[in-house]
């Protein structure tokens, strides 16, 4: 059983999104279902996005970040309404995938 983190930067400002809806999906016989959500919170994170009895197995997620209202909030226009990240668990490791975030921009990794 893998874990699972995130977190979001606004890298406009150089500190952590709070208020963002983070959804994860498997994707299992060729559709996306919806496995667990969440709110980053004051530190552009969700601790317990993985909440108990929630399990990742080997497979290919997707991570939607909910932007806009993020944006909307502060009177900000934003070209991408929301983000998705979509990756392989391959090993029972931890995977962190953070997004650094702009208005117009945006950028991930595979973080430990």
């Amino acid at each position: 059983m893998s874990q699972l983190t995130t977190h979001i930067l606004d890298t406009t400002k150089g500190k952590p999104a709070p208020g963002i809806h983070i959804i994860l999906y498997n994707h299992k016989k060729e559709e996306w279902i919806e496995i667990t959500k969440g709110v980053t919170n004051s530190d552009g994170r969700i601790p317990d996005l993985l909440k108990k009895g929630v399990v990742m197995e080997l497979g290919m997620y997707k991570l939607r970040f909910e932007t806009q209202g993020y944006f909307s909030k502060q009177s900000i226009q934003t070209f991408y309404p929301f983000v998705e990240i979509t990756f392989q668990v391959t090993t029972e490791e931890h995977y962190h995938v953070p997004l650094l975030l702009t208005p117009f921009g945006y950028s991930t990794y595979r973080g430990s």
